[in-house]
C-alpha cells in the first residue's frame, strides 16, 4: 500500500545536505538498488524488537521471508522509493528499512567499489560512481 502523498512529501523535506557541502549524497540522487532487485528479510525483521519493516509494505515469499512489494517481479520497483531513479530520490521506510538495505553499499562510500551498487547504476543507463563522487561530499 503506497504512502499518501502527505506523507512522501514531508520525507522529501527532510532529505539533509552535507553541512561542509552544497551537493547532495550520491544516494539520494540515485535510486537504482531500489528499482534493481528483489529486496528479500527474514519475516522477524517486521518485529519493533527488530527493524520493524511494516507488514503491510511486504509479501510473505516462503515460510520464513519477505519480499518488499514490487520488488519481486521482473522490473522491481520498491514500494518504498520515493522520487524518480537518477534525480532525487529516498526511502518512506528509512529508519525501519530491511536489514538488506541496511547492509547495502554504495560504491565508494567506504573507499571501495560494490560491483552490486555499479551494476544497479548501470542497469539504469547512470555511470558508476567513483572515489571522486564521495571526496566532493565529504
Amino acid at each position: 500500500m503506497p504512502l499518501p502523498i502527505e506523507e512522501k512529501r514531508d520525507l522529501r523535506c527532510r532529505m539533509t545536505i552535507a553541512p561542509e557541502s552544497s551537493k547532495l549524497h550520491p544516494c539520494l540522487t540515485c535510486g537504482a538498488c531500489c528499482n534493481s532487485y528483489r529486496v528479500s528479510f527474514h519475516y522477524s525483521e517486521m518485529l519493533t524488537e527488530s527493524h520493524g519493516v511494516p507488514e503491510e509494505l511486504s509479501t510473505q515469499t516462503t515460510p520464513y521471508q519477505n519480499a518488499m512489494n514490487g520488488t519481486n517481479q521482473e522490473h522491481p520497483r520498491c514500494v518504498a522509493f520515493i522520487g524518480e531513479v537518477g534525480e532525487v530520490s529516498s526511502c518512506a521506510i528509512y529508519a525501519n528499512r530491511p536489514g538488506c538495505c541496511r547492509l547495502f553499499k554504495a560504491s565508494f562510500e567506504n573507499g571501495e567499489c560494490d560491483l552490486m551498487c555499479e551494476s544497479a547504476r548501470r542497469g539504469k543507463n547512470m555511470a558508476p560512481l567513483t572515489l571522486a563522487d564521495w571526496q566532493e561530499n565529504r
